[in-house]
């Protein structure tokens, strides 16, 4: 009876291992199953050292290289991505921003990266770098992307990573949309433009040449009361009553004889007018009295 329970449990082993004889499959089943914490090379690794049956796999995995408690840790803030939610035209490049933050309790070991590790493989790229974060900081992470030439729904995911290929953090996931007419492209475009003709952040915002004698937006001017304002240069002069005031001369009251210097004729009896000098005429004298 020993012998044949040896043989059933050997039969069994084969028959699990020849449940799928796609390598592949398996591998992508072993991915899933761990939540994309291994890249298919190390899913390949644990499906070979266990016959490629995927239940020992994945026990071998969480008995020996489960992540540790005390290991780093990042969190998802936020997908900041420019237009994120809109569709993508087909062939067309895009870039995806992602907010993330340390939760874990020690620093990021140094040259950590965000790599892809399963589905639809969006980027130009498998890996960017990530500086080190210490424990509560966030930095923003942007991967350049290129939708594919036919429409439909792709999805990705991308994980935080260490120099020594031991992921981390959460799983991000990246679910696109490709369609004809989508705006996601020309939203970037518009707000790139925007940001070129944008100062720099930091740089002093330098108000409008104005006029300096302008009083500035909401100022009322308050007139000074009559008694504290400048009094005139001439205030200081004593005031001449109206009665004593005495014409200039060229002014004359209309009841006095018209003055023979303004209109240079005799007075009306042929006197010479008071105050005028008038010259004896040339005619009334001899040349002798002339010369004399």
């Amino acid at each position: 009876m020993d012998i044949d329970s040896d043989l059933d449990l050997n039969l069994l082993q084969q028959f699990s291992c020849l449940g799928t004889t796609d390598r592949d499959v398996l591998v992508c089943q072993l991915q899933k199953v761990l939540g994309y914490q291994l890249n298919p090379a190390g899913c390949a690794f644990f499906l070979d050292m266990n016959n490629w049956n995927l239940q020992a796999a994945v026990c071998s995995y969480f008995d020996f290289e489960a992540p540790k408690e005390n290991g780093p840790g990042m969190t998802l803030i936020k997908d900041v991505t420019i237009g994120e939610g809109e569709a993508v035209p087909p062939n067309t490049r895009f870039i995806k921003t992602w907010r993330i933050q340390n939760t874990g309790e020690s620093d990021w070991p140094p040259m950590c990266t965000l790599r892809f590790v399963g589905g639809d493989h969006l980027g130009h790229t498998d890996s960017v770098g990530v500086e080190s974060l210490r424990p509560g900081d966030t930095t923003d992470v942007s991967v350049e992307m290129a939708s594919p030439g036919k429409p439909g729904i792709y999805q990705g995911q991308w994980r935080m990573a260490s120099l020594g290929g031991q992921v981390f953090g959460e799983v991000i996931w990246v679910i696109l949309t490709v369609a004809e007419g989508g705006l996601l492209a020309v939203t970037q475009q518009m707000e790139a433009f925007h940001q070129l003709g944008s100062p720099p952040r930091g740089t002093p915002t330098v108000p409008p040449a104005g006029n300096p004698f302008a009083t500035s937006p909401g100022t009322v001017t308050e007139l000074a009361p009559p008694c504290e304002r400048p009094s005139s240069p001439f205030s200081g002069f004593p005031a001449t009553p109206p009665h004593q005031r005495q014409p200039f001369p060229h002014q004359q009251h209309a009841s006095e004889p018209p003055s023979p210097m303004r209109t240079g004729l005799p007075h009306e009896h042929g006197a010479v007018g008071d105050g005028v000098i008038r010259c004896p005429s040339a005619l009334n004298h001899s040349p002798d009295d002339m010369m004399s």
